[in-house]
Protein backbone atom coordinates (compact mmCIF):
# COMPACT_ATOMS: atom_id res chain seq x y z
CA UNK A 1 0.00 0.00 0.00
CA UNK A 2 1.69 3.15 -1.01
CA UNK A 3 1.62 5.79 1.41
CA UNK A 4 0.31 9.53 0.76
CA UNK A 5 2.97 12.22 -0.68
CA UNK A 6 4.34 14.85 2.31
CA UNK A 7 2.37 18.24 2.40
CA UNK A 8 5.34 20.05 0.82
CA UNK A 9 2.82 23.00 -0.31
CA UNK A 10 -0.18 24.80 0.42
CA UNK A 11 -3.52 24.64 -2.00
CA UNK A 12 -4.97 27.64 0.14
CA UNK A 13 -1.45 29.92 -0.44
CA UNK A 14 -1.49 28.18 -4.14
CA UNK A 15 -4.78 29.59 -5.20
CA UNK A 16 -4.21 33.05 -3.16
CA UNK A 17 -0.63 33.40 -5.18
CA UNK A 18 -2.39 33.18 -8.18
CA UNK A 19 -4.96 35.56 -7.13
CA UNK A 20 -2.46 38.40 -6.31
CA UNK A 21 -1.42 38.31 -9.70
CA UNK A 22 -4.09 40.29 -11.23
CA UNK A 23 -3.63 43.01 -8.83
CA UNK A 24 0.32 43.10 -9.41
CA UNK A 25 0.30 42.82 -12.79
CA UNK A 26 -1.82 46.48 -13.29
CA UNK A 27 1.70 47.96 -12.91
CA UNK A 28 3.39 49.28 -15.34
CA UNK A 29 6.25 47.95 -15.30
CA UNK A 30 5.21 44.44 -13.99
CA UNK A 31 7.44 41.82 -15.12
CA UNK A 32 6.49 38.76 -16.72
CA UNK A 33 9.12 37.66 -18.78
CA UNK A 34 9.02 34.10 -17.00
CA UNK A 35 5.42 33.13 -18.15
CA UNK A 36 5.96 34.48 -21.78
CA UNK A 37 9.27 32.73 -22.32
CA UNK A 38 7.12 29.35 -21.38
CA UNK A 39 4.02 30.31 -23.57
CA UNK A 40 6.69 31.10 -26.51
CA UNK A 41 8.37 27.56 -26.05
CA UNK A 42 5.00 25.98 -26.75
CA UNK A 43 3.82 28.03 -28.84
CA UNK A 44 6.91 27.17 -30.88
CA UNK A 45 6.38 23.39 -30.15
CA UNK A 46 2.59 23.36 -31.24
CA UNK A 47 3.82 25.53 -34.84
CA UNK A 48 5.94 22.48 -35.20
CA UNK A 49 3.97 19.36 -34.25
CA UNK A 50 0.98 20.79 -36.62
CA UNK A 51 -1.68 19.58 -34.54
CA UNK A 52 -5.26 20.15 -36.16
CA UNK A 53 -7.87 22.37 -34.09
CA UNK A 54 -9.97 20.63 -31.38
CA UNK A 55 -10.92 20.89 -27.98
CA UNK A 56 -7.72 22.04 -25.60
CA UNK A 57 -7.51 23.03 -21.69
CA UNK A 58 -4.82 25.82 -20.58
CA UNK A 59 -4.10 25.28 -17.09
CA UNK A 60 -2.17 28.22 -15.18
CA UNK A 61 -1.76 31.30 -18.29
CA UNK A 62 -2.73 34.23 -15.96
CA UNK A 63 -2.06 36.34 -18.88
CA UNK A 64 -4.86 34.72 -20.95
CA UNK A 65 -2.17 34.99 -24.47
CA UNK A 66 -1.83 30.75 -24.92
CA UNK A 67 -5.51 30.47 -24.84
CA UNK A 68 -6.33 33.38 -27.08
CA UNK A 69 -3.65 32.00 -29.08
CA UNK A 70 -5.22 28.56 -29.57
CA UNK A 71 -9.01 29.87 -29.94
CA UNK A 72 -7.77 31.75 -32.50
CA UNK A 73 -6.11 28.62 -34.62
CA UNK A 74 -9.50 27.11 -34.12
CA UNK A 75 -9.42 25.22 -31.13
CA UNK A 76 -12.02 25.13 -28.40
CA UNK A 77 -10.40 26.32 -25.62
CA UNK A 78 -11.31 25.65 -21.44
CA UNK A 79 -9.38 27.79 -19.01
CA UNK A 80 -8.64 26.70 -15.77
CA UNK A 81 -6.98 27.95 -12.92
CA UNK A 82 -5.89 26.45 -9.47
CA UNK A 83 -9.05 28.47 -7.87
CA UNK A 84 -11.18 26.13 -10.35
CA UNK A 85 -9.35 22.94 -10.84
CA UNK A 86 -6.99 20.60 -8.54
CA UNK A 87 -4.53 18.96 -10.46
CA UNK A 88 -3.75 16.43 -7.90
CA UNK A 89 -7.25 15.26 -8.08
CA UNK A 90 -9.17 13.65 -11.23
CA UNK A 91 -10.17 16.35 -13.98
CA UNK A 92 -13.63 17.43 -13.37
CA UNK A 93 -13.95 17.58 -17.66
CA UNK A 94 -11.79 14.69 -19.83
CA UNK A 95 -11.79 13.72 -23.53
CA UNK A 96 -8.83 17.02 -24.61
CA UNK A 97 -7.24 17.05 -27.73
CA UNK A 98 -4.75 19.06 -26.33
CA UNK A 99 -3.68 20.28 -22.52
CA UNK A 100 -1.40 23.12 -22.15
CA UNK A 101 0.02 23.60 -18.41
CA UNK A 102 1.58 26.75 -17.47
CA UNK A 103 4.06 26.93 -14.39
CA UNK A 104 1.66 25.00 -11.66
CA UNK A 105 2.96 21.90 -11.30
CA UNK A 106 6.02 22.69 -10.02
CA UNK A 107 4.21 23.15 -6.61
CA UNK A 108 1.78 20.22 -6.50
CA UNK A 109 2.32 17.80 -3.51
CA UNK A 110 1.69 15.06 -5.73
CA UNK A 111 3.72 14.81 -8.55
CA UNK A 112 3.77 11.67 -10.31
CA UNK A 113 -0.57 11.68 -9.33
CA UNK A 114 -0.87 15.00 -11.08
CA UNK A 115 0.67 13.78 -14.27
CA UNK A 116 -1.41 10.63 -14.32
CA UNK A 117 -4.31 12.79 -14.13
CA UNK A 118 -2.96 15.24 -16.94
CA UNK A 119 -3.01 12.08 -18.95
CA UNK A 120 -5.81 10.69 -18.15
CA UNK A 121 -8.30 14.06 -19.24
CA UNK A 122 -6.84 13.49 -22.56
CA UNK A 123 -8.68 11.71 -25.40
CA UNK A 124 -6.34 8.95 -26.89
CA UNK A 125 -4.16 10.13 -28.91
CA UNK A 126 -4.33 13.87 -27.43
CA UNK A 127 -0.97 15.80 -26.42
CA UNK A 128 -0.04 17.13 -22.79
CA UNK A 129 2.64 19.40 -22.53
CA UNK A 130 3.55 20.87 -18.83
CA UNK A 131 6.08 24.01 -18.44
CA UNK A 132 7.48 25.30 -14.86
CA UNK A 133 9.93 26.36 -13.40
CA UNK A 134 12.73 23.76 -11.96
CA UNK A 135 16.34 22.26 -12.30
CA UNK A 136 19.02 24.91 -10.58
CA UNK A 137 17.26 28.02 -10.73
CA UNK A 138 17.54 31.37 -8.34
CA UNK A 139 20.51 29.67 -7.17
CA UNK A 140 22.07 33.74 -6.69
CA UNK A 141 18.61 33.71 -4.50
CA UNK A 142 18.97 30.75 -2.51
CA UNK A 143 22.76 31.78 -1.55
CA UNK A 144 21.44 34.86 -0.16
CA UNK A 145 18.75 33.59 1.71
CA UNK A 146 21.17 31.19 3.04
CA UNK A 147 23.37 34.15 4.37
CA UNK A 148 20.53 35.94 5.44
CA UNK A 149 19.84 33.21 7.84
CA UNK A 150 23.41 32.45 9.29
CA UNK A 151 23.62 29.15 11.17
CA UNK A 152 20.68 28.54 10.72
CA UNK A 153 19.23 28.75 7.74
CA UNK A 154 15.57 28.18 7.37
CA UNK A 155 13.28 26.98 4.30
CA UNK A 156 12.22 29.97 2.71
CA UNK A 157 12.38 28.56 -1.30
CA UNK A 158 10.86 25.66 -2.24
CA UNK A 159 12.08 22.54 -3.72
CA UNK A 160 12.52 22.24 -7.60
CA UNK A 161 11.81 19.30 -10.13
CA UNK A 162 14.52 18.07 -11.06
CA UNK A 163 15.14 17.43 -15.34
CA UNK A 164 16.62 14.44 -14.82
CA UNK A 165 13.74 12.43 -12.95
CA UNK A 166 11.58 13.91 -15.12
CA UNK A 167 11.78 11.30 -17.55
CA UNK A 168 10.70 8.51 -15.24
CA UNK A 169 8.15 10.61 -13.79
CA UNK A 170 6.34 10.72 -17.02
CA UNK A 171 7.12 7.11 -17.67
CA UNK A 172 5.24 6.20 -14.36
CA UNK A 173 2.67 8.76 -15.04
CA UNK A 174 1.70 6.55 -18.33
CA UNK A 175 2.40 9.34 -20.91
CA UNK A 176 3.48 7.69 -24.37
CA UNK A 177 6.45 9.58 -26.39
CA UNK A 178 7.75 11.51 -23.24
CA UNK A 179 10.41 14.38 -23.75
CA UNK A 180 12.02 16.32 -21.54
CA UNK A 181 13.41 19.74 -22.72
CA UNK A 182 15.17 22.74 -20.47
CA UNK A 183 16.21 25.82 -21.21
CA UNK A 184 17.67 29.21 -19.50
CA UNK A 185 16.28 32.51 -18.89
CA UNK A 186 18.50 35.01 -17.66
CA UNK A 187 18.20 38.07 -16.24
CA UNK A 188 19.85 40.54 -14.51
CA UNK A 189 19.52 42.84 -11.40
CA UNK A 190 21.15 45.31 -9.91
CA UNK A 191 18.99 45.00 -6.26
CA UNK A 192 17.70 41.91 -4.60
CA UNK A 193 14.34 43.78 -3.77
CA UNK A 194 13.74 44.22 -7.42
CA UNK A 195 14.00 40.45 -8.03
CA UNK A 196 11.80 39.54 -4.98
CA UNK A 197 8.87 42.22 -6.49
CA UNK A 198 9.35 40.22 -10.01
CA UNK A 199 8.65 36.75 -8.60
CA UNK A 200 6.06 37.88 -6.47
CA UNK A 201 4.23 39.57 -9.68
CA UNK A 202 4.92 36.91 -11.92
CA UNK A 203 3.18 34.13 -9.09
CA UNK A 204 6.36 32.61 -8.49
CA UNK A 205 6.46 33.83 -4.56
CA UNK A 206 6.63 31.09 -1.86
CA UNK A 207 3.52 28.24 -1.09
CA UNK A 208 5.32 26.38 1.50
CA UNK A 209 2.82 24.58 4.10
CA UNK A 210 4.89 25.61 6.92
CA UNK A 211 6.97 28.77 6.05
CA UNK A 212 9.80 30.37 7.83
CA UNK A 213 9.23 33.35 9.99
CA UNK A 214 9.90 36.57 8.22
CA UNK A 215 13.09 37.90 7.80
CA UNK A 216 14.83 40.23 10.71
CA UNK A 217 15.89 43.99 9.47
CA UNK A 218 19.33 42.44 10.22
CA UNK A 219 18.63 39.59 8.15
CA UNK A 220 17.47 41.26 4.87
CA UNK A 221 20.68 43.86 5.23
CA UNK A 222 22.61 40.73 4.87
CA UNK A 223 20.16 39.06 2.07
CA UNK A 224 20.84 42.25 0.08
CA UNK A 225 24.74 42.34 0.34
CA UNK A 226 25.28 38.29 -0.27
CA UNK A 227 23.60 39.04 -3.14
CA UNK A 228 25.28 41.98 -4.87
CA UNK A 229 28.36 40.34 -3.67
CA UNK A 230 27.95 37.91 -6.44
CA UNK A 231 27.53 41.33 -8.80
CA UNK A 232 29.26 41.43 -11.89
CA UNK A 233 31.45 44.63 -12.78
CA UNK A 234 28.62 46.15 -13.81
CA UNK A 235 27.08 45.99 -10.52
CA UNK A 236 24.59 43.51 -11.47
CA UNK A 237 23.89 40.05 -10.65
CA UNK A 238 22.80 37.63 -13.13
CA UNK A 239 19.99 35.49 -12.25
CA UNK A 240 18.66 31.97 -14.03
CA UNK A 241 15.26 30.64 -14.37
CA UNK A 242 15.83 26.56 -15.70
CA UNK A 243 12.53 26.41 -17.55
CA UNK A 244 11.78 22.26 -17.86
CA UNK A 245 9.01 21.30 -20.49
CA UNK A 246 7.54 17.82 -20.50
CA UNK A 247 6.00 16.80 -23.16
CA UNK A 248 3.57 13.37 -23.77
CA UNK A 249 0.46 11.65 -25.06
CA UNK A 250 -1.95 9.04 -24.35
Amino acid sequence: MSSAPPTIFDPARRVARYARVAGLQRREDAARYVIDDMIDEVTERLAFVRRPAGTAAVVGDWTGALATALERAGHAVTRFGPATLDEERPWPVSGFDLLVSIGTLDTVNDLPGALVHMRQALAPGGLAIASMVGGASLRNLRSAMQDADGDRPAARMHPLVDPRSAPGLLQRAGWTNPVVDMQRLIVRYSSLDRLVADLRAQGLGGVLASPAPPLTRDGRERARAAFLARADDDGKVSETFEIVTLTGGR
